[in-house]
C-alpha cells in the first residue's frame, strides 16, 4: 500500500497537533485545580478569620454593656437595697439605666432586669419600660440558675424566638423574631453576692450583615456554631437556632489545632470545608464555610473548555492548511508565469496581492516591486513633461493677467479724470490697491501698515457704497504699525461684518478697528461693528466650530472665514496666538485677535 505525501502530511499534522495539545490541556487542568484549591482555601480562611475577629469584637461589645451599671453608684445602691426604700426615686433610676442601655444599640429588641433584694423584675421592650413586677421563681429560668454556679458573669442563649420575661412584656405574635440573648449576673463587687440579673436580647441583623460578607450567596454555605453545635447563624435561615447533627461538624471538632480545611464528600455535600475556632470568651465556637467543588473548580473547567475549543479550531485549521498546501503548492508559480507574460506584452500591472511568505512569495514581491518601479519611471517622465508645460503656462498667465488688469484700471482712471469723475477715480484706485495686494503671491508676511492700508481701501469702497449710512474708525498705536504679521488677517473679518452683520434697517452702520500693545509681548487687534449680531445659540455654535477639528464643509458660513484665520494664526505663531468672538451689549459683533509682538524666526525668514 502506497501512502501519498498528502495523506502522510495530514496524519503527521494530526499527531503533532492532537497529542501535545491534549497532554497540555490535561496537565494544565490538573495543576490549575490544585492551585485553585490551595489559593481558595488560603483566601477563604483569611476571610473567615477576619469575619471571626469582627464578630468577636461585636459580641464582646454587647456583653460589655452589662458592666455599665457598675459605674453608676445610685443604680448599684438600688440593686443592693431594693426599690421600695425610696420607690419614686429608685424606680426612676432603674428606668434611666434601662433606657440608656436600650438606646446604645439599634439591634436590642428587649432587656430584662431582676433585683434580687425584693425579687423585683422590669423589662424594656421596644423602648416601652414595664412596671414593677415580682419574679418569685427566678431560678426556674435555666440560664439564671446556671449563672449562680459559674465563676463568670455572662452566658449566651443561642438564637430563639423572643419571649416575655416574667410575662410582663407585651409582645405581639407578628413581632416575635429570633434573638440572641446575653444573660448576665450582677454581683456586689468585690464580694460575690448576687444582686440580680440583666438580660439583653438582640436581633440577628448585625451578625447577619457581618456574616453575609464572608460567603457567596446560593453558591457557598456559612455556619457559626457554639460548642454544643447550636447554630448561631447559617446561610440557610431555617437552620438558625437548631442543633447541627451533620457528620461533617463532628469532623470539624476533631480537626487538630492549626487545621484550616479538609475535603468532604457525602450524599448531601461534596467539596472543601474551611473552618476556624473563636478565641477568648467564645473559644468553643466555630465558624465554618463550605465550598462545593462545582464552585471551587468553575474557573478551571472554563479554562479547560476554552483550551479544548481552541484545540479543535487549531486541528481544523491544520487539516485545511494541509489540504490547501497539497492542492495549491504550484498555484503561485502559475500566477507568476502568467504575470510575466503580461509584462512581455507591455501590461505593467500584477493581478495578485501576495504569493505567500516563502521563497516563492518573496520572488512575487520583488516582481511586483520591479514592475511598479518601471511603471513609476515611465509615469514620472510623462508627468514631468506635463508639469513643465503647465508651469510655463502659469508663468505666462501671472505675467499677463495682473498687467492687463492694472493697465485697464489705469486707462479707466485716466478717462474718469478727463471727464472730471473724481469719485470714480478714487474707487478705481482703491480697487486697484486691493487687487494688487491680494494678487501679490511673493510675501506671506507683511508690515501691519500694509495690512491696514488694504483694509482701509476696502472700507473706502464700502463707504462709497453706503454713503452716510456707514462710518468707520481706525485707532492704531504707532508702535503697532511697524510689526510684521501674516497677510490677509484683517480684511476677511471686516468683510464678514458686511456679509452677515449689517442690515438695511440699521440707521447708522459703523466699524471700529483698534490695535494696541497689551504688554511687551502681546498685541491686541479688535474689529467691532454694530450690526445685527448673532443669537446666543449662533454665537455658541460659531465658538464650537472655531476651535473644533470638524470639516469646514459642515460649518455655518460665519465660522468658515474665522476658522481659516484662526488656523493660519496657529501655524504662523506656533499656537501662541488666539482669536475670540463676542456679542456686544449694545448689539453687533466683536472679533478679538491676540498675537505675539514678534513672529517666530523660522516663519519670519521663510
Amino acid at each position: 500500500m502506497r501512502w501519498g505525501i498528502r495523506k502522510k502530511l495530514i496524519i503527521f499534522l494530526m499527531l503533532v497537533t492532537v497529542l501535545p495539545f491534549g497532554t497540555a490541556i490535561t496537565v494544565t487542568y490538573f495543576y490549575t485545580t490544585k492551585s485553585l484549591n490551595e489559593q481558595s482555601v488560603s483566601t477563604n480562611h483569611d476571610l473567615i478569620v477576619k469575619g471571626k475577629e469582627e464578630l468577636s469584637v461585636y459580641l464582646n461589645d454587647v456583653a460589655q454593656m452589662s458592666s455599665v451599671p457598675y459605674r453608676y453608684t445610685p443604680f448599684m445602691n438600688v440593686m443592693r437595697n431594693g426599690v421600695s426604700s425610696n420607690l419614686a426615686v429608685n424606680q426612676e433610676e432603674v428606668r434611666r439605666v434601662l433606657a440608656y442601655l436600650f438606646n446604645t444599640r439599634p439591634e436590642i429588641e428587649q432587656m430584662h432586669l431582676y433585683i434580687h433584694e425584693e425579687k423585683e423584675s422590669f423589662t424594656n421592650y421596644h423602648s416601652r419600660i414595664s412596671g414593677r413586677a415580682t419574679y418569685e421563681n427566678i431560678f426556674s429560668h435555666p440560664y439564671y440558675g446556671r449563672l449562680t454556679a459559674i465563676e463568670g458573669y455572662s452566658l449566651i442563649e443561642p438564637p430563639h424566638e423572643i419571649y416575655s420575661y416574667n410575662n410582663i412584656s407585651v409582645i405581639p405574635n407578628s413581632q416575635k423574631v429570633n434573638v440572641l440573648s446575653f444573660h448576665n449576673v450582677i454581683r456586689d463587687v468585690p464580694l460575690a453576692d448576687v444582686l440580680g440579673f440583666l438580660s439583653i436580647d438582640i436581633n440577628l441583623s448585625r451578625i447577619s450583615a457581618i456574616s453575609e460578607r464572608l460567603y457567596t450567596k446560593d453558591d457557598e454555605d456559612l455556619y457559626i456554631m457554639n460548642e454544643k453545635g447550636m447554630i448561631i447563624y447559617s446561610s440557610n435561615e431555617n437552620e438558625i437556632g437548631k442543633e447541627n447533627k451533620e457528620t461533617w461538624f463532628e469532623q470539624v471538632k476533631r480537626e487538630p489545632e492549626g487545621g484550616k480545611s479538609f475535603e468532604w464528600k457525602d450524599e448531601h455535600f461534596s467539596g472543601v470545608i474551611v473552618h476556624e475556632k473563636f478565641t477568648d470568651s467564645y473559644k468553643d465556637w466555630s465558624i465554618v464555610k463550605r465550598i462545593p467543588y462545582d464552585v471551587l473548580y468553575k474557573g478551571a473547567r472554563e479554562t479547560a473548555v476554552i483550551n479544548i475549543l481552541i484545540g479543535l479550531a487549531t486541528l481544523v485549521f491544520a487539516l485545511l492548511g494541509t489540504m490547501f498546501v497539497s492542492f495549491k503548492l504550484t498555484a503561485p508559480i502559475k500566477v507568476l508565469i502568467g504575470n510575466m507574460k503580461k509584462v512581455e506584452k507591455g501590461e505593467f500591472k500584477a493581478d495578485f496581492e501576495s504569493l505567500g511568505t516563502d521563497e516563492i512569495g518573496m520572488l512575487g514581491r520583488h516582481f511586483k516591486l520591479m514592475i511598479a518601479k518601471i511603471e513609476e519611471l515611465i509615469e514620472s517622465e510623462y508627468k514631468l513633461e506635463i508639469e513643465n508645460k503647465a508651469s510655463q503656462l502659469r508663468v505666462l498667465q501671472s505675467q499677463i493677467n495682473p498687467h492687463f488688469l492694472y493697465n485697464a484700471f489705469q486707462s479707466i482712471g485716466t478717462l474718469a479724470l478727463k471727464l472730471n469723475a473724481v469719485p470714480v477715480y478714487s474707487l478705481l484706485t482703491s480697487l486697484s490697491t486691493i487687487m494688487r495686494y491680494s494678487m501679490n503671491m511673493k510675501d506671506d508676511i507683511v508690515p501691519f501698515t500694509s495690512e491696514l492700508n488694504h483694509v482701509k481701501s476696502y472700507l473706502l469702497l464700502q463707504k462709497q457704497r453706503f454713503e452716510e449710512q456707514f462710518e468707520f474708525e481706525l485707532n492704531i498705536e504707532e508702535e503697532v504699525k511697524a510689526i510684521q504679521l501674516p497677510k490677509m488677517i484683517l480684511q476677511p473679518v471686516v468683510e464678514n461684518c458686511f456679509k452677515h452683520g449689517f442690515d438695511q434697517s440699521i440707521e447708522k452702520v459703523w466699524i471700529q478697528i483698534e490695535a494696541y500693545h497689551e504688554n511687551d509681548k502681546m498685541i491686541i487687534i479688535s474689529i467691532k461693528d454694530n450690526g445685527m449680531g448673532p443669537s446666543d445659540e449662533q454665537l455658541e455654535k460659531i465658538r464650537m466650530e472655531l476651535f473644533s477639528s470638524n470639516s469646514k464643509a459642515d460649518m455655518q458660513r460665519e465660522a468658515i472665514g474665522l476658522k481659516n484665520i484662526y488656523d493660519r494664526l496657529q501655524i504662523y505663531y506656533h499656537n501662541q496666538a488666539n482669536l475670540s468672538v463676542n456679542r456686544n451689549e449694545e448689539g453687533g459683533f466683536t472679533v478679538t485677535i491676540q498675537i505675539p509682538t514678534v513672529l517666530p524666526k523660522e516663519v519670519e525668514h521663510s
